[in-house]
């Protein structure tokens, strides 16, 4: 989990399976073969390798509406992490359903003989138990079987829809506090509210290329509903870009400061905050640890200081210097007092994130150009 290998499976990608991508993402061929998808989620979401630079490279190889479809993709990120900005209490309902719901496990026997089917792939759903096991054993999912897996836990297991976000994160390698937590919410039929996503035999054997063909499936729920929907809240402002001496703390949501705006300030201190989510697995805990470990190895280089893990003493007596850390851990073990930079990327895309997704898609050409990907 380096900067290095983000760059080399974004080159292999841009080689091999990129060319075929908006004709072939779809298909879940399973374990053990090269992927329809770029599998760049790892590296985006510890910010390894930047949305810009994929995007830009993208552009350069494809060229001419090649990389369109790929891009969207990359956007779809950035979307969950600007709409999550703007509706935190998704994130703090999150936290609270799956609390509760835990709760439920160890107070109703039924409810606890069915999640631990679901998540020991025991319930018999051809598919849903093998995407179960592949998920634990590699702390990955192609993105159409994870639709497939939430549905059926959503709608035909009748499972809680938080508990079944918890075990992603939990597990998957790339599990991102926004995505993950607004890609249940969608397909619950939550984040759009009465459009939900519904998991069907004849589509599950389609994209599998007929590995699988779940029988007995729901084909026609109802979406979920909430009392309240999280309220949209305004964007907070960053904070200017620093000036002089000042020490740089590093998270698990951005991990590439060579790149951060922080003209007219000098690095001499960098220090690194591991905040895992909530559970994760020890796997999912130790590619956090080597990214960190990465990150650190290439500030020391790049400023020229000392660059440890975080102690009381760390930072000394300079001002610290974050980059933004959006909804999720990692802000919410920020210190108080840090000066919080944003990134041009999500100051730009955000604030057209806060509805659905076509805002945003509509002006990725835009987005593209400022960024000179065009």
């Amino acid at each position: 989990m380096t900067r290095n290998a983000g760059l080399d499976r974004l080159s292999a990608f841009l080689a091999g399976a990129g060319a075929d991508y908006a004709a072939s993402r779809n298909t879940d061929r399973g374990p053990g073969v090269e992927p329809t998808t770029s599998a760049l989620s790892p590296y985006l979401r510890r910010r390894l390798i930047t949305e810009a630079e994929v995007a830009a490279a993208a552009e350069r190889a494809f060229g001419d509406g090649g990389a369109d479809k790929f891009v969207s993709e990359v956007f779809w990120r950035t979307y969950f992490k600007g709409h999550l900005e703007t509706h935190p209490a998704a994130w703090t309902g999150y936290l609270a359903l799956a609390a509760a719901d835990r709760e439920r496990l160890a107070a109703e026997p039924g409810l606890h003989r069915i999640y631990a089917q679901a998540v020991e792939g025991r319930t018999g759903i051809d598919g849903f138990d093998d995407w179960a096991r592949e998920l634990v054993e590699t702390n990955w999912l192609h993105n159409h079987a994870r639709m497939w897996f939430a549905s059926i836990w959503i709608f035909t297991l009748r499972l809680p829809w938080a508990l079944g976000a918890d075990f992603f994160m939990r597990h998957l390698v790339d599990g991102d506090p926004a995505s993950n937590t607004l890609s249940w919410r969608w397909v619950a039929g939550l984040h759009t509210r009465g459009k939900h996503y519904v998991a069907r035999s004849e589509n599950i054997r389609r994209y599998t290329d007929g590995r699988f063909d779940p029988a007995g499936l729901d084909a026609y729920p109802d979406a979920l509903d909430e009392a309240m929907p999280p309220r949209e809240v305004a964007l907070l402002r960053a904070d200017a870009g620093p000036t002089g001496d000042i020490a740089l703390l590093l998270h698990l949501d951005d991990l590439h400061p060579e790149s951060l705006p922080l003209a007219g300030a000098r690095v001499v201190r960098v220090g690194g905050l591991l905040a895992h989510a909530p559970g994760a697995s020890d796997r999912v805990r130790a590619a956090d640890a080597a990214a960190m470990a990465d990150a650190l190895d290439r500030s020391a280089a790049h400023f020229g200081c000392t660059a440890r893990l975080v102690d009381r003493d760390w930072a000394g007596d300079h001002p610290v210097v974050t980059a933004w850390a959006p909804v999720g851990p990692s802000a919410d073990a920020l210190p108080d007092g840090c000066i919080r930079v944003r990134r041009r990327w999500d100051e730009t895309a955000w604030p057209k994130s806060t509805r659905g997704y076509s805002r945003l898609r509509s002006a990725i050409p835009a987005v593209l150009t400022a960024f000179e990907c065009a």
